[in-house]
């Protein structure tokens, strides 16, 4: 079975890095798959892929149980590294509202804003989440959940996805013209020029996106 995602092409290098599913576990596996990008080169993608190598792993911990086999699988496919966590659950994983108590969602909302393309397939043996990163400089990676961070926390809009790992709500967007629209509104109360604000964080923006 071909996975949702998958270019016709066989993969360039592919790694695959069991582990079991415990803190400990995710603190090794996160190391060993950036030991694997040394080898292949690929040292630019270390922060991005160890931050969501974190949110896949503890998410099968939290809702999958402590000392259950799982597998992480690492590959290059042409100007993408794709990242699938493999567990023994059927249960697709749901994105729930910012704020509500259960922190269970935000590891998803944060791969959905950094990744191209992400989703979860179901199988006879369990499941797999999966993402995919362009090989780029990961140097935003902290900008990029900064914003999630904040924009989840902006607006309470209920969110869930499908199998495919779609979103039925593009919640964040819309949190983000939502909060744009506010800081413009915020910058002509102060006396500031919105169109002046909004040249200035263009500016920082292709500044530190040239320089990635």
């Amino acid at each position: 079975m071909v996975m949702p995602g998958y270019e016709a092409t066989e993969p360039q290098a592919r790694c695959v890095l069991p582990f079991e599913a415990a803190p400990a576990e995710v603190r090794l596996l996160r190391r060993a798959a950036v030991r694997q990008l040394e080898c292949w080169g690929m040292v630019m993608a270390a922060d991005e892929t160890e931050l969501l190598v974190t949110e896949l792993a503890t998410n099968v911990v939290k809702h999958v149980g402590e000392g259950v086999s799982a597998a992480l699988i690492l590959e290059r496919r042409g100007g993408r590294l794709r990242l699938e966590v493999h567990d023994q659950s059927p249960v697709a994983p749901v994105v729930k509202t910012a704020g509500c108590g259960d922190e269970s969602g935000r590891g998803l909302r944060l791969l959905a804003a950094m990744a191209v393309d992400w989703g979860t397939v179901l199988s006879a043996a369990g499941k797999a989440v999966w993402c995919e990163i362009p090989l780029t400089d990961a140097r935003r990676c902290r900008r990029v959940e900064r914003a999630v961070e904040v924009l989840e926390n902006y607006e309470k809009v209920e969110c869930t996805l499908g199998q495919n790992g779609r979103w039925r709500e593009v919640s964040l967007v819309e949190s983000a013209v939502e909060l744009i629209a506010d800081l413009l509104h915020w910058t002509t109360v102060g006396g500031h020029d919105p169109d002046d604000i909004l040249d200035r964080a263009q500016m920082r923006y292709e500044a530190v996106s040239g320089a990635a």
